[in-house]
Parts: structure tokens; sequence; C-alpha cells
């Protein structure tokens, strides 16, 4: 089985190296300025988004293309389309999604009248082909964009001395990132390895659903007659305190407003690792061998595939919580403890109660509560949902027909384990978090 881990580096030749990457940063800067202009147009013009195919072709022979080494610039290219898609799919129900900024850094006089503006020093990729790794000598060779070889006999790669921590050994090198710290005023690089590890035997046989939503993020239940709740309370925080504060920023594009931007990503990226890292972790303690996770489409669309309406901010929440990003996060991290990741339909499952089977869309009374008119059974609606998804995967048993078997208890259901997300120790159960707050 092939994992892929990423090692942070200290460039230890820094003094030797930071002009030209400065200047491929730079690059990187002016080609998806230039790519953003053209996809903005043909927008305006066509009401079409060019994909990243397009726009390599049509880029190829621009002078900006050539800044950079060809996979480093068409890793440009394919960024700068994935950031259109994920605007295009946000605008209907955002309307304070904007399309991707151009890169640039203001300056302004006292008066404050913009005196000039530059690129600033965007994140380089380089690719296998771009790449020859020393690792007797723990150097890098990274080729440079042919924009950049000044002389005839000038050397045609940067050479970067890194270092990392002592216990990592980095080997099967698949891609490099040089990234400017701005805190540090100096650039790193992030080394992407592939290891090949034996899979390890799934914990147990048990199963786990796993239920996406707006209010908890995610409901997970088990087969051991317990559910887990983690309320979404810390994006929506972000979701509505980062947009404000870009919002003030005199520049859109500007080293504040590209900060936040970061900040923002930074801590939305934490939040998906810690809560696929502790379900996981729940999930080999109760030997779960297989996760049950509902199919992204149930949570954004009706049965007729329209968009589903959660209210303004719900709708903002939906949209902005990459719930594509978090199931492959948990997908990687449940496959390196031997736990298989299934997605299955959401169909009816909020409206199915998992006790007797009924179904009945007017049974869920009110957000987070379910309460069915046929076994007079009354619990959390969300766990309702997670259950109802988790017995999907028991086809086979006589729990396939959407029922809990009959000794079963149903107290699980209205009383899951809460757990919240602090940025300092990640998830703990809410009780914890309460009685830590003076």
């Amino acid at each position: 089985m092939h994992i892929h881990r990423t090692y942070r580096a200290k460039i230890l030749n820094h003094g030797q190296v930071a002009e030209m990457l400065d200047r491929h940063g730079w690059s990187t800067s002016k080609l998806w300025n230039v790519a953003n202009y053209h996809s903005r147009e043909q927008w305006n013009e066509t009401g079409e988004i060019p994909d990243d195919s397009d726009l390599k072709r049509k880029l190829k022979t621009h002078p900006t293309y050539k800044g950079l080494h060809s996979q480093s610039s068409q890793r440009v290219l394919e960024e700068l389309a994935e950031a259109f898609n994920s605007w295009y799919g946000k605008r209907k129900s955002d309307d304070r999604a904007n399309p991707p900024g151009y890169r640039k850094k203001n300056y302004y006089d006292n008066d404050g009248n913009r005196v000039h503006e530059e690129h600033p020093r965007a994140t380089v990729t380089w690719k296998q082909k771009g790449i020859r790794h020393d690792t007797k000598h723990n150097r890098v060779r990274l080729s440079k964009g042919a924009n950049h070889k000044e002389h005839p006999r000038a050397w045609e790669y940067i050479l970067c001395e890194y270092e990392t921590r002592p216990c990592v050994t980095v080997e099967n090198l698949q891609q490099v990132r040089a990234v400017y710290e701005k805190a540090k005023g100096r650039w790193e690089l992030h080394l992407v390895c592939k290891h090949e590890i034996e899979p390890p035997d799934a914990p147990g046989n048990e199963s786990a659903g796993v239920d996406l939503g707006v209010c908890n993020f995610a409901t997970v239940a088990y087969s051991t007659e317990e559910a887990d709740l983690y309320p979404g309370n810390r994006l929506k925080q972000d979701g509505y305190y980062f947009p404000k504060e870009i919002a003030k920023c005199d520049d859109s594009c500007g080293e504040r407003a590209t900060r936040l931007h970061h900040t923002w990503s930074e801590r939305r990226t934490h939040f998906f690792h810690s809560l696929a890292k502790h379900i996981v972790e729940r999930c080999v303690e109760r030997r779960v061998g297989r996760i049950n996770v509902g199919k992204l489409a149930g949570v954004r669309e009706d049965e007729n595939g329209e968009s589903k309406n959660w209210g303004k901010h719900g709708n903002l929440d939906l949209h902005g919580w990459a719930f594509d990003r978090f199931t492959s996060i948990l997908t990687y991290k449940a496959k390196v403890e031997g736990i298989e990741v299934v997605e299955v339909s959401e169909r009816d499952t909020s409206k199915t109660c998992c006790v007797c089977g009924r179904e009945d869309d007017r049974q869920r009374v009110e957000r987070g509560l379910y309460v069915c008119d046929d076994c007079d059974a009354a619990f959390n609606a969300d766990v309702n949902g997670a259950e109802n998804i988790r017995l999907d995967l028991n086809q086979s048993n006589s729990e396939s027909s959407g029922q809990l078997s009959g000794d079963r208890s149903t107290g699980w259901l209205a009383q899951p384990g809460v757990y919240l997300h602090d940025l300092s120790h990640g998830f703990s159960p809410r009780e914890q978090v309460v009685d830590c707050k003076p």
C-alpha cells in the first residue's frame, strides 16, 4: 500500500538560493495573473470558464509560461482552474463569493495613493521531472524556468541543501514545494514522499456510519450502541469572522487579506485532520473494520438533483466546508489503520426510523429531534441518520431491513457523546472543555 507524506525542511544555503527562489515565486504570481485575466475574459464573453487543459493550450507559448519549469507552470494553471470551479459552485448560494483574485502587493504613499505594485512570492511546485534528489548529501536540484537561465553556461537548476527533523527519512521524492514564510522572512521546502507500507489487518469486524451535515459537521454511529457528535461551531465562527475581516481590507489581494485567507485555510485544514484522526482512533478502539460515509450528493442535493436550501447562513456553511475534502482525509487516515471507507447513498436516511424502519419526513419535528409515530421513539436526528448510513453495510444480517435488533437499547440514540474542537488540543469531550473554562 502506498501513502504520501509531506515533510517540512529548512534550507541550509538559503543565502545562495533565496534570490532565485524569489524570481520563481514572482514568476508564479505573474503566470497566475495572466491566466486569471484570460479566464475572466472568456467568462465575460462566453459565460464559460476554461479548464486547465484549455489554459495550458492557450498559454503554452506565452512568455510567463517559460518563467517556470513546464510542470511547475502546469500546476499553477491547474490550481487556478480548481479555484474558479470552486467559486462557480459557491456563487449561487454565497453572495460574498468572489472569483479568484490577482496576486499583487500594493504600496501606498503618505496620502494613501498607490505608488507601485509588485508580485508577491507565491508557492512554487516542482514535480518529478523537475527534481533531482541527492539523498546522500540531503540536496535537491530544482529545474529553473527558461527565462531565468541568464547565460548559456549558467546552472540550469537551483541547488538547495535541506535539513529535516532527525527522525525523518526523505526517499521516493514525488514533489517539492518552495513556500515563503512571511513571519520568518525566508523560504522553506515541503517535500512530498511516497512510502510503501504493509497493509495492516482491520481492527475488527464492527462497522460505523458517518453522517455529514451543517449543524453537526459529522455524526458517527457505531455498532457497539454508541454515537458521537462533532459540532461545526469552530468552522462557523471562522466562516463569519474571516470574511468580515477580509472585507475591511483596503486591498482584497493585499498582504493583510492574503494573510487572513491563509490563516483561515490553515485552521480549516487543521480541523479536518484533527476530526479525521479522532474518528479513526475511536474506530480502532471499537474494532471497526469498515466506515460507511454518506455520499455528498445527499448533503447538497435532493432526490431530483436540485440544490437543497439550508437557509442563507446554512448555504454559506455547506458550500464552504469542503465535505469531499474531509472524506478524502478520513479515507487516507483510515486506510493506514486497515479500515475500509465506503461511500453509500444518503437517500431517505434522515426520514427513516432506524428502530422500526418507518419512513416519514414529518417525523423529524425540528432540527436535532426525531420522533417516530409508530414506535414512539424520540432521539437525536443526526444519530438516526448516521445509524441508517451504517446499516447500509449490513445487507446480510438481521439489521439489513433498516431496523435495530430487538434487544438493543435506544438510549445512546438520544444521548450521544459530544466532542468539541480546540486549536491546541484537538477534540475533547464537551464536559472536559466546559470544565476547563474559567
